[in-house]
């Protein structure tokens, strides 16, 4: 196969995919593939509701088209599978999304093809599972009949600096040569460049590696901040200070929540699980990411109370529900959990969001997502995350939302206010 014979087909249009398609169809006629007949359409209308591709981009796609309809991969060569990985209720895998695309691409699988997986998975799972799926469904052999790698994604969701071109891409064949095709295809788009794996297992390691140590550097400084607060210090200024040294790490306190780094260390430590290791530094960053928003509940209720303020049917803002800032995807947002927690006190909580979808927070969640209008007579407020929104607002604004006659409790979690203005401004200020 030539670069000048393919026809790209991408599974799975979402963060990963969208914006892949896009780049591809700037240079190579690309099919873009979703099980969801409302997003194709919407696409087709020129509209990506996760906000990463502009509308501008997408009116420009003569060489890109979207379909719900299997039968137009035939004409596929070059399949890219970004399919969704998640795990389940008990933090174990769940791969039935992977396994589904397989066998669709095994239906329309072609002698010469080529198959590459940017999902994340487990070191081993491309070759263990993917690969063999191909076979039996297509009938053909690998590395005789076709060819696999495996490219992970590293999609920044709301970045509009480090987009999918200005970001490094590894790659990785299961031949040498195979290896080597991959990789000029990738460059043709990606302009930080390519980094080619000695083999698929590697590229897989690596990406899960990736996430698993932001997790942990973000669980120590959770645990920082933990400790801290019962010296009566504050984290940041902490934080600020050790920064001065060259080679500290830049890392900051929060809830981690998303479809990455609450979600790939799972992957590693299901293998090792299954290989006979008990991981323990690696589940340890996980137990104590996931009690964050338990214990960010406990400090606000015990601050609340500090105040003289009458728990039962007090009045909290809560700012943000996305799982990071400047984005509108809500999946696996710990901040869900904050507000379960708060509300156990029989406390009533406003919720706003300007980028949240308000029908999928409703139909999931149970919660009703309002404007900052509606902000008035707060007894507290918490800034859950840091859209631009919420930055561009002064401490007088968001005092403006609280009561008067009262001091509120201003949780700041993304320490995104001066502190000591907030406190001039009439806050008791909490922050991680």
């Amino acid at each position: 196969m030539n670069k000048e014979e393919l026809k790209i087909g991408i599974l799975g249009l979402g963060y990963v995919g969208l914006p892949l398609a896009v780049e591809f169809a700037k240079k190579f006629d690309v099919l873009g593939f979703d099980i969801s007949k409302k997003r194709v359409k919407e696409l087709e209308n020129n509209i990506d509701i996760t906000n990463e591709v502009s509308t501008e981009d997408l009116e420009k796609r003569d060489t890109l088209d979207f379909s719900f309809a299997e039968k137009d991969l035939s004409n596929v060569n070059f399949f890219i599978v970004t399919v969704p990985t998640p795990i389940d209720s008990s933090n174990t895998p769940n791969l039935e999304p992977l396994k589904v695309a397989s066998k669709t691409v095994g239906r329309y699988l072609k002698k010469g093809d080529i198959v590459v997986f940017e999902s994340t998975v487990y070191p081993g799972c491309t070759e263990e599972m993917c690969i063999p799926l191909l076979e039996k469904v297509s009938g053909l052999i690998l590395n005789k009949d076709f060819f696999c790698g495996y490219s992970p994604e590293r999609v920044n969701p709301g970045d509009k600096i480090y987009g999918l071109a200005n970001i490094k891409k590894i790659t990785s064949g299961s031949t040498d040569q195979s290896a080597k095709f991959i990789d000029d295809i990738y460059s043709e788009i990606i302009k930080a460049g390519t980094f080619k794996a000695r083999t698929i297992k590697i590229a897989e390691a690596a990406k899960v590696i990736e996430n698993s140590q932001r997790d942990l550097n973000i669980a120590f400084v959770n645990e920082l901040s933990l400790i801290f607060s019962l010296m009566g210090l504050d984290t940041i200024e902490v934080l600020e200070a050790a920064e001065s040294k060259w080679n500290f790490l830049p890392f900051r306190p929060g809830m981690v929540g998303g479809h990455c780094i609450g979600v790939d260390p799972y992957y590693l430590t299901h293998k090792a699980e299954m290989l006979g290791y008990q991981p323990e530094v690696i589940l340890a960053g996980r137990r104590i990411n996931n009690n964050m928003s338990s214990m960010i509940a406990t400090k606000m209720i015990n601050l609340i109370s500090s105040t003289g303020i009458n728990l039962k049917g007090s009045r909290i803002g809560l700012m943000g529900v996305t799982f990071k800032e400047n984005c509108p995807d809500i999946r696996n947002s710990k901040i869900f959990d904050l507000i379960h927690h708060l509300k156990t006190w029989d406390i009533d909580i406003l919720v706003a969001d300007p980028l949240a979808d308000k029908e999928e927070v409703k139909e999931l969640h149970d919660i009703n997502i309002v404007s900052l209008k509606e902000f008035k007579d707060l007894d507290s407020l918490i800034v859950s995350v840091g859209h631009t929104e919420y930055r561009n607002l002064n401490v007088q604004e968001l005092r403006g939302f609280c009561k008067t006659e009262i001091k509120p409790v201003l949780a700041d979690l993304k320490g995104i206010y001066s502190k000591n203005e907030a406190e001039k401004g009439g806050f008791f200020v909490y922050r991680l």
